[in-house]
């Protein structure tokens, strides 16, 4: 028979998950349930969604350079890094203040080494590819 102790520990874990599943899936079900259900119905643009009332200008399936996918990847993890940071100076310690600064410069200094091989292989460059100029057909 389960003591108390566990059956009260247990009953947490259950509500710790069970919130858990709430939280993640409840955004989910409250965009479906708001979401509009009525679309356009003219030519050429069944199906689409009313967001505005403005009608929507080209497709909505363009292709983005991985140039915006590599500069995400590293805002990304320089605002992880940040979040690691923040508690590492807050406990600084006085008494091995001289370790601790190592430290932290040792890990601003990998920081700086990603932004140079990234600088270096080019993600902050923003090099827009220029279309062929458009010819009308002579009649």
């Amino acid at each position: 028979m389960m003591q108390t102790e566990e059956a009260k520990d247990l009953i947490y874990v259950f509500v710790f998950c069970l919130s858990g599943l709430v939280f993640a899936l409840g955004p989910i079900l409250l965009a479906k349930l708001l979401a509009p259900r009525k679309t356009r119905q003219t030519v050429n643009k069944t199906g689409q969604f009313v967001e505005c009332g403005m009608d929507p200008i080209g497709d909505a399936w363009i292709r983005y350079s991985a140039v915006y996918y590599l500069y995400a990847l590293v805002f990304i993890a320089f605002a992880v890094d940040v979040l690691y940071l923040i508690p590492v100076v807050l406990v600084y310690n006085r008494e091995f203040a001289i370790r601790d600064l190592v430290e932290v410069l040792i890990f601003v200094g990998i920081l700086a080494l990603v932004i140079v091989y990234a600088w270096r292989k080019g993600v902050f460059e923003w090099n827009l590819k220029k279309s062929a100029p458009k010819t009308s057909p002579r009649s």
